[in-house]
């Protein structure tokens, strides 16, 4: 009887032993799928923020030949209570939104300083044609607004997960045309609680 027991025993486990096996790659799969879709996501979300921020030089331009400052507090509480209402209408913590489109405006301005400085130094003429803040820019952020508020809902829950804040702390990819000072500002709400 213990002979059978045995047979039986020899015959079965390398089914086990398959079909344990078997398994395991499929968990391996579907780690590495959602890897690779977190990955996706937040180069998405990255590629989206360099957008943004190729914009400020073209402010930087307008606000250059207008002599306007560059900071320009009412438009930001404008824009960031808009924000907050867009973050609530799609279930995305509103204060959490609105940090993150305030380092937006934050890396923006420090884009539009450095090259104010440099343009004082070289004694830049004004630029021709001159940027139109209303019909060049204006436009161009406000798509992007609705775009950012979904990709950082996407994101947000895997902030802490290790590819991620790899991706967020080197800021490579779409954001290494900017200064690291630059990249780390407009991540900042972004980095891991």
């Amino acid at each position: 009887m213990s002979k059978t027991l045995i047979k039986l025993f020899v015959s079965f486990c390398p089914m086990i032993f398959i079909a344990a096996c078997a398994q395991t790659p499929a968990v391996d799969s579907t780690a590495k799928t959602q890897q690779t879709q977190q990955t996706q996501q937040t180069q998405e979300l990255l590629s989206l923020v360099a957008q943004r921020l190729a914009v400020a030089p073209i402010v930087a331009q307008s606000k250059w030949n207008s002599g306007g400052a560059i900071n320009d507090p009412a438009r930001e509480q404008s824009i960031l209570a808009d924000v907050q209402k867009r973050a609530i209408a799609i279930e995305l913590d509103p204060r959490f939104a609105a940090a993150f489109f305030q380092n937006q405006f934050d890396a923006g301005k420090l884009i539009q300083s450095q090259l104010h400085q440099q343009w004082r130094l070289q004694k830049q003429a004004p630029f021709l044609p001159a940027p139109d803040l209303a019909k060049d820019v204006r436009p161009v952020l406000d798509a992007l607004t609705p775009q950012l508020l979904m990709k950082i809902k996407t994101v947000q829950a895997d902030l802490c997960k290790p590819e991620t804040k790899r991706l967020l702390n080197t800021a490579t990819g779409p954001l290494a045309q900017f200064n690291p000072e630059v990249s780390a500002m407009a991540l900042r709400a972004l980095q891991c609680p």
